[in-house]
């Protein structure tokens, strides 16, 4: 194991800095997250690729914005700009649950402290910048002003926002994965140019005094008009996600008040070279220092976990991870998973097991359209849903390839899978023997060699209704894939267990249907643990229709349980075996006139 020096990570107070004798700082990088110099991080990964730009960078994580603020003073004034993230989650979803209870915990904070961040992180943050240093440019990025770049619905204030632009007063956004749009803002600044004068870099936003001359531009419904008419507000999403998605998008301008919001279409998707760039940077793998002895939830559980791509394709209407990482699969070459791997069976603490071989979903590393041209004109949100593709490309040969390399690498004992699985791309045939071959192999191998006794999925729900506003497969899919999983289990003589995700108060979702979905699941004799409540977060389809009830597709009303007894009796359903609930769901459905699914449900 490598012995790591204090000069091994990113600067983080003034003395760290004389210790490496600058006298400047090319970058400051404000995070709501403690550091972790940890490619899953990304202000460690953001600011390791400035640092490979030949940038002088420090970190200042989870400033105190409480008292005289010097935490945001101590490293004086960046000779470039100050970069804001307000961490690896929106800071509102990291504080409330979705009943809006202020959480107990952080798992981004040191010994899981709660209450080391501000609500609305990166506009506090910025506000501040701007009063001490209103001369030095802002940038701000992370996965809260990615998906707060337009007006949105804030769940938690319960109103429309206008974009993150106009209430940071930040000078440049940047959306989705940032390592290169940030490049290529430092290449503009090494030409001579100021951050204020960034129009046409990719994937960024900024505010415009008139409305830009550009070409193919579409305007999205104004700010104020949002807020008057909600249908009109649905409307605009359907145009957000698809140019989030197109290979070859347009720009997207909004009127907000006297200014412009304009979006610029993001990069292509990056290539291997470009994934396996921002992998392969220093990283310690470790928190900083300054946090010997205590413990952040969050790295322990990746700690001994490797991520093989980027994006989803699965396009599921309450997820925000194509909305931020993009549809389009970004993977790593099997050079660079190995090297990483290696890297952890060096660490003092690791045992053998490596918690999860993934992505935003297991199956996807590799995966691409295969005629790309054809890709390249789809404004579809989903490549599997309501169907798969037939452009898409679902062999798993390679990924049983990566899995087969890793675990032959000296100290590995197993490699579990922790991320979801799509079972819908496993069992929908592809028309080619060889990929449909893949696809059997590939389920084999992760229920008897990969699963750590309990495999998780996500059906989410029973309703056909409600799956199909998910933009999820069938519930017959999921049954079809536990009884694969159950003789697959028999046949190796191995007692797992498979744990399916659900959740309640979904748009479209009733009582009567969260009552169907208890009995559905006590058919196959599943008693619920993994379980949530809906909770709208910015920039999903459902959080749409939730607010403005209708679909931004369509523009059809949509029912959506709202108030908190709403969301409670249709929660209640899951925990039907438990006695304290039985007169709880007795009293619904007696309610709605449906005793007849509590007789189902219960027996007579």
């Amino acid at each position: 194991m490598k012995s790591y020096q204090l000069t091994d990570f990113l600067p983080t107070t003034k003395k760290e800095l004389e210790i490496r004798k600058w006298d400047y700082v090319d970058v400051i990088l404000f995070s709501g997250d403690a550091y972790v110099d940890h490619p899953s991080f990304g202000a460690a990964v953001i600011g390791r690729t400035l640092e490979a730009e030949g940038l002088r960078v420090a970190i200042v994580p989870q400033p105190n914005w409480r008292d005289d603020l010097r935490d945001f003073k101590k490293l004086g004034k960046p000779r470039l700009f100050f970069a804001i993230s307000a961490g690896c989650m929106d800071s509102m979803v990291n504080h409330y649950t979705a009943n809006k209870r202020l959480r107990s915990d952080d798992a981004y904070t040191p010994d899981g402290k709660a209450g080391m961040r501000p609500d609305y992180c990166t506009i506090t943050y910025s506000k501040i910048l701007k009063e001490l240093f209103p001369d030095v440019p802002i940038v701000i990025g992370g996965i809260e002003a990615s998906l707060r770049r337009f007006t949105h619905y804030d769940y938690w204030s319960d109103k429309l926002m206008p974009s993150i632009l106009v209430d940071s007063k930040a000078d440049l956004l940047i959306y989705g994965m940032g390592e290169l749009p940030i490049k290529a803002v430092v290449a503009a600044l090494k030409e001579g140019k100021k951050v204020e004068e960034l129009k046409d870099i990719p994937q960024t936003a900024y505010l415009s005094k008139k409305r830009p001359k550009i070409e193919n531009a579409l305007e999205l419904v104004s700010h104020e008009v949002c807020l008057k008419d909600k249908k009109l507000y649905a409307s605009n999403f359907k145009h957000i996600e698809e140019e989030s998605n197109k290979y070859e998008a347009n720009h997207l301008i909004q009127k907000c008040g006297q200014q412009y919001v304009v979006v610029n279409p993001p990069f292509p998707p990056a290539s291997t070279k470009e994934v396996d760039a921002s992998f392969d940077l220093p990283y310690t793998r470790l928190p900083h220092p300054k946090y010997k002895g205590k413990t952040i939830p969050a790295y322990e559980m990746i700690k001994f976990s490797v991520c093989l791509h980027r994006g989803c394709f699965g396009g599921c209407s309450f997820c925000t991870i194509s909305a931020h990482q993009g549809k389009h699969i970004a993977s790593r070459s099997k050079e660079s998973i190995l090297r990483e791997v290696k890297e952890i069976t060096a660490m003092p603490d690791f045992k053998g097991y490596l918690s999860d071989l993934g992505g935003p979903s297991a199956n996807m590393y590799g995966m691409q359209g295969k005629n790309v041209e054809i890709c390249k004109k789809c404004a579809r949100p989903s490549c599997i849903f309501p169907s798969v593709c037939k452009n898409m490309q679902t062999d798993h040969s390679p990924l049983l390839d990566i899995y087969h390399s890793v675990d032959a690498l000296p100290g590995i004992k197993k490699s579990f899978i922790g991320s979801g699985v799509r079972y819908d791309m496993l069992l929908t045939p592809s028309g080619d023997a060889k990929i449909d071959a893949s696809h059997q192999r590939y389920m084999r191998e992760l229920i008897t060699r990969h699963v750590s006794g309990r495999l998780k999925v996500a059906p989410e729900h029973t309703s056909p209704e409600v799956l199909k506003l998910m933009r999820k497969p069938s519930y017959e899919l999921f049954k079809q894939f536990k009884k694969e999983f159950d003789r697959i289990n028999k046949e190796a003589g191995l007692n797992q267990q498979i744990i399916p995700y659900f959740i309640s108060s979904h748009p479209g979702c009733t009582e009567a249907a969260m009552a169907e979905l208890a009995i559905q699941t006590k058919q196959l004799h599943f008693k619920l643990e993994q379980v949530q409540d809906f909770t709208p977060t910015p920039m999903t389809v459902s959080t749409e229709i939730y607010y403005s009830g209708y679909h931004p597709y369509t523009l059809e009303p949509v029912y959506t349980a709202k108030s908190k007894e709403e969301k409670l009796r249709q929660r209640d359903f899951f925990f039907w075996y438990k006695a304290e609930y039985k007169q709880r769901i007795l009293s619904s459905l007696r309610r709605i006139g449906r005793m007849d699914l509590f007789n189902r449900l219960m027996g007579k």
